[in-house]
């Protein structure tokens, strides 16, 4: 018997495949995050958080955001969303979200297992964006005891399907929120992509236009796992140390979760991997803009492409090798990361060209 490894580096690096669109979690880990995860692991460090790298990325975020904002690090976007919406309500609150909301389609009801029941009502979107008119009538629905106490409102930046949530319209449900005595939360798993789309700065789409709290997303932007909760209201942060315990979110070598947020905000390589990712999408867009029978299913504003597809093109995108999801509505859907080699998506681009022109003849 061999006592040799199972496999071998090299082995694993002949199986990797041909880069795929199908996820931006596909993406490896960015070499500033690496970098500084590496430098991270130099030796001894305090354990818990007590550490000098932790300290540093909140420093890093507050300067980020031009305020004094309380920060925790996370394992990842389910237990940010979760804990987050947990420490704004009580068990009888609910949460009012787009019916495409991840925290309602992909969390496998955290939310609502994190804060001990609260019901998360949905309205209906064609795009996934919130109004104030779609808040104000789920919030006036009922206000009787028989039914759970609106308490807070989620907005998905940027959507699920790739849409943005413009400075105006944050503060148009904010406003709302604040007259009805709502707390505002922001998903933003895919927050940097939006900032780039918008040329926006972080502070002037979060608690500028009256954001309560915000997941900030890492692994999608280039880490290897890890998200923050940012709370621009430091009263709301009461005890969420306790919750990230409890939850099993509290790191003991807390430092490997911030150290990547030092080396992504020090060299703003957060931003320019979010600007890459949405580049990259626009790029597939134009390399098909003239197909006839292909069209978008929703306008392009950050790192994804959802594509009307016939099914016969899904077919032969397939049958070459290429990984994508069915997602919202049927369509195909292609998402960018900090590392998508253009010349890859232009490889994608043509197979799309070859399945489809067929198809139209």
């Amino acid at each position: 018997m061999s006592s040799g490894p199972f496999f071998s580096s090299s082995s694993l690096g002949r199986a990797v495949a041909e880069q795929q669109f199908a996820s931006d979690n596909y993406a490896g880990i960015c070499p500033e995050a690496l970098a500084a995860m590496q430098a991270a692991n130099a030796g001894h460090a305090p354990a818990y958080g007590a550490d000098s790298w932790t300290q540093a990325a909140a420093d890093g975020f507050r300067r980020l955001f031009e305020t004094q904002c309380e920060v925790f690090f996370v394992f990842n976007g389910t237990a940010a969303n979760s804990l987050a919406l947990a420490s704004l309500c009580q068990s009888f609150h609910s949460v009012i979200c787009a019916d495409s909301a991840h925290i309602e389609t992909d969390e496998c009801g955290a939310p609502e297992f994190f804060s001990n029941g609260s019901k998360l009502l949905t309205a209906p979107t064609e795009d996934g964006k919130l109004n104030p008119d779609l808040v104000r009538a789920i919030a006036g629905k009922r206000s009787d005891i028989h039914f759970p106490k609106p308490r807070a409102v989620t907005l998905t930046q940027a959507t699920e399907t790739g849409r943005v949530y413009t400075v105006a319209e944050i503060a148009g449900i904010a406003e709302l929120c604040r007259s009805l005595g709502l707390r505002l939360h922001m998903d933003g798993a895919r927050f940097a992509n939006a900032c780039a789309s918008l040329d926006a700065s972080p502070a002037e789409l979060t608690w500028k236009a009256g954001v309560d709290v915000l997941c900030f997303g890492g692994t999608k932007n280039g880490m290897a796992v890890g998200e923050a909760v940012i709370f621009f209201d430091p009263r709301l942060a009461q005890d969420f140390d306790y919750r990230c315990k409890q939850a099993g979110q509290l790191a003991s070598k807390m430092r490997y979760l911030s150290a990547p947020w030092v080396g992504m905000l020090e060299s703003e390589a957060w931003l320019s991997n979010a600007r890459h990712a949405n580049d990259c999408a626009q790029r597939l867009v134009r390399g098909i803009a003239d197909l006839p029978g292909v069209s978008l299913a929703a306008p392009v504003e950050a790192n994804g492409v959802f594509l009307n597809l016939p099914l016969p093109v899904q077919e032969g995108l397939r049958a070459r090798g290429w990984q994508f999801y069915g997602f919202i509505g049927g369509a195909a859907r292609f998402m960018f990361a900090w590392d998508s080699d253009p010349a890859r998506v232009d490889a994608l681009a043509r197979d799309i060209r070859h399945c489809a022109l067929p198809a139209a003849a």
